[in-house]
């Protein structure tokens, strides 16, 4: 079984972003770039991301710098620098709303690739900045530091990196059919089906971690485990790990406390998934992806 290989990219990232990691060091730089007239930020507030929805389809918003100060620098498209302004509790400067701010899991997959890209990584990042705000070693208050990437205690000097959950998340197959199961999270209207998933424990590798997730949530057992591809999930802080995964049982026993219901698909049942009445994951999840690359394997 290689299902190794991804048939099309994942949302929320994007390899035209060059995040230019030693300009976070270069605070001379940092202020001329700041100062540079083809510089441009994205505004963030609550969570929530500006976009031109006047399109046919959204795009992220890129104003000119100018005067502002900005929270966090993005890296840089084709040379030009790009950063971040987050106005959560902020008033906004005026002229600010050519837009609306919207939440970006409600942008699906409409948005494109690259602005998909900066605005997940300017979400992520101001998400760490507003739930981590004391040292955990001597509770003295965080400041940004390093164009924003970095979060320095005040009182005894410790530095902070981003918090970044690492998540498995799996297709099981079986001959012509795939596991699928309705967590209790999703909507019980939208009746969806979706991969299985959860997080790494210390002392686990990723394969260990599909064999066991699987197991606890749905009883069945897998064996080859291949790995797919990854996807950045600022929602609020993980990377999600994506795999096939061979089933080696079929029995499903359910764990109640976390899976509504498991069941196990044909290609043709999921491919008529809306005439059959059920849901699948949106465009945007790598969960969609995975299934959408066994679906194109299939005859």
């Amino acid at each position: 079984m290689d299902f190794t290989g991804k048939t099309e990219p994942n949302h929320y990232s994007s390899d035209a972003l060059d995040r230019a990691a030693p300009l976070r060091e270069d605070a001379a730089w940092q202020a001329r770039a700041a100062m540079d007239a083809t510089s441009r930020y994205v505004p963030l507030r609550d969570g929530k991301v500006l976009v031109d929805t006047s399109a046919r389809a959204p795009r992220a918003i890129r104003l000119p710098l100018r005067d502002i100060s900005p929270d966090l620098f993005l890296g840089l498209v084709d040379g030009v620098p790009l950063f971040a302004v987050n106005y959560s509790g902020r008033a906004l400067p005026a002229g600010l709303m050519e837009g609306a701010f919207t939440e970006l899991r409600a942008l699906t997959a409409l948005l494109p690739a690259l602005d998909a890209a900066l605005l997940a990584t300017a979400r992520g990042v101001f998400n760490w900045h507003a739930t981590y705000k004391y040292c955990p070693l001597c509770a003295g208050r965080l400041a940004p530091w390093r164009a924003g990437w970095v979060l320095r205690c005040e009182q005894c000097g410790k530095e902070h990196f981003p918090r970044t959950d690492s998540a498995v998340i799996m297709l099981v197959t079986r001959a012509d059919k795939a596991l699928l199961g309705q967590s209790h999270r999703f909507p019980v209207e939208k009746n969806m089906y979706s991969t299985l998933a959860g997080f790494v424990e210390p002392g686990e590798s990723l394969e260990d971690a599909v064999r066991r997730e699987v197991f606890e949530e749905t009883g069945v057992k897998t064996g080859a485990v291949d790995y797919h591809s990854s996807q950045p999930w600022p929602f609020p802080a993980s990377l999600m790990l994506g795999f096939h995964a061979q089933g080696i049982s079929e029995e499903i026993q359910l764990q109640d406390d976390e899976m509504r219901d498991a069941r196990w698909f044909t290609r043709a049942q999921v491919r008529a998934h809306a005439a059959l009445g059920f849901g699948l994951p949106p465009q945007d999840s790598i969960a969609r992806r995975l299934i959408e690359d066994w679906l194109a394997r299939g005859a």
